[in-house]
């Protein structure tokens, strides 16, 4: 099994629409130790990205000025180039895709 790329975007300010949901960075972390504990022992990257300040990655630096420019609400969550959540993601929806990507939760 192939280990996958989880991006998680976002900013330090909350999206207008996202007054009471919380911020990237703690979408971030939330989704970072749901993933762990049902997916132990099975590796994969998950990334904090922020959008004003992007790494030098013409893909992710692509996927940041999308966000900018209002294409997609953030948090927005990537798994391995495609989009799987934006502004609320949703947890089902990223366990869907984990697993087909083979992962197996525990």
């Amino acid at each position: 099994m192939k280990s996958v790329e989880i991006c998680v975007y976002g900013a330090e300010i909350l999206c207008p629409s996202c007054v009471n949901l919380p911020s990237a960075k703690e979408t971030y972390e939330w989704l970072d130790a749901a993933l762990k504990r049902k997916y132990q022992n099975q590796h994969f990257t998950i990334t904090y990205i922020d959008i004003h300040q992007p790494p030098n990655d013409p893909k992710k630096q692509e996927m940041a000025e999308k966000v900018l420019n209002d294409e997609y609400f953030y948090p927005l969550v990537v798994i391995d180039g495609t989009v799987v959540g934006e502004g609320n993601p949703r947890l089902k929806k990223i366990y869907e895709t984990m697993e087909q990507h083979g992962y197996e939760s525990k």
